[in-house]
């Protein structure tokens, strides 16, 4: 377990994506209202306070949970800076602070350093690792419905402005950094996962999840401009879907009723985009059953434009979108049984235990009850 100067930069590039996308976003839906589209700005602005109002709830809930379980009283101070969305920022700062120590003073020093460095560079990675986790909230509470919003706009209204593309850019690069991140700070952070052994899994694991992911948000997007009305009850049923299933699997994230009830709302709201272990067990069959509706419902949406009159949707939008749509799809399919198949990390080992094939881990850490893939 190390926590190197790659690490630490990875780091601060996730902090940099983190502003810019505030940044972005605040952007677009000053813009929206600057020119009178006001219902695109409110989702806009909803969607960023939605996910960012979430993931400060579990950022002070953890500072509480970890000050409480050191014998310490959380300071006051950490609440207000929760409610004005700085609890990232927070934890940012202590990951960073002590991060650079880890990476660039004690990497330096000779073996009498070496119990010091274990400690701290434990205490960073579990740093670390607790931002991966909000960071993966985020991105899938307002970096997917915002890169799904910014796409109906630019196909709606038929043209798109530089702060939209911005957008689109900005949304897509958070959703491969955190889901990348989050990878690597799962597989750093628990002692039954190996790590991953090159770059090869990680971009594998990367195009399975972004190439699924963006061929899912297409047929969304397609569907609301066909009927909104349709897309948003589909959206709300698979989100109801996902919500009896993290009942069903009875997760225990979080340490009080209320926080778990959130943490099993949000996991509901994951699972409308891409599949997730939620409780560490053998999902092998639930996540071949996932994906399978996925092609059925992707095909069924591409099948509904084709028996449409043309008038319905411009030829010269559909046709490209709707080959990505299968291409990506298709290329999403081979890339995962390609990395469960020949390239996941703990295939190696004798009993074979993976992240859908979990066993449970005898330490005591968060991310042992967390979301796993």
């Amino acid at each position: 377990m190390s926590y190197t100067k790659w690490n630490f930069m990875m780091s601060v590039l996730g902090i940099i994506i983190y502003i810019s996308d505030l940044i972005v976003d605040t952007w677009v839906s000053v813009k929206f209202f600057r020119e009178g589209q006001y219902v695109f700005g409110i989702l806009t602005l909803s969607f960023m306070l939605f996910g960012t109002l979430v993931v400060q709830c579990f950022s002070y809930s953890w500072f509480k949970t970890d000050l409480k379980n050191a014998g310490k009283e959380s300071p006051r101070y950490f609440l207000l800076l929760h409610c004005l969305q700085g609890g990232i920022f927070t934890r940012y700062w202590f990951a960073l602070k002590k991060g650079y120590q880890v990476a660039f003073k004690y990497s330096s020093k000779t073996d009498n350093f070496l119990g010091e460095q274990t400690d701290l560079c434990k205490e960073v990675i579990a740093r670390v690792t607790d931002l991966s986790m909000l960071r993966l909230f985020e991105t899938y509470l307002e970096g997917c419905p915002q890169l799904v919003l910014q796409l109906y706009i630019s196909l709606e209204l038929e043209q798109a402005s530089i702060s939209q593309y911005a957008a689109i850019g900005i949304s897509f690069c958070a959703i491969s950094w955190s889901t990348l991140d989050y990878q690597v700070s799962l597989r750093k952070s628990l002692p039954d996962k190996n790590v991953f052994s090159g770059p090869c899994p990680k971009f594998i694991y990367l195009f399975y999840k972004l190439f699924t992911l963006l061929s899912w948000m297409l047929s969304v997007v397609l569907l609301l401009v066909l009927n909104v009305k349709i897309a948003l009850f589909l959206l709300l049923f698979l989100w109801f879907l996902g919500i009896l299933w993290a009942f069903k699997k009875q997760t225990q994230f979080c340490a009080s009723i209320s926080m778990e009830f959130l943490y099993r709302v949000v996991v509901g709201f994951i699972l409308i985009f891409t599949f997730f272990n939620i409780k560490g067990q053998n999902t092998k069959y639930p996540m071949s059953c996932y994906y399978t509706v996925r092609v059925l419902a992707t095909s069924g949406i591409l099948a509904v434009f084709w028996v449409c009159p043309l008038s319905v949707f411009n030829l010269d939008y559909f046709l490209p979108i709707s080959i990505t749509v299968t291409l990506t799809l298709l290329f999403g399919i081979i890339f995962l049984i390609v990395y469960y198949g020949t390239l996941h990390p703990n295939r190696s080992k004798e009993t074979k235990p993976d992240e859908i094939d979990g066993k449970p881990v005898p330490i005591d850490c968060r991310m042992k009850y967390f979301i796993m893939e």
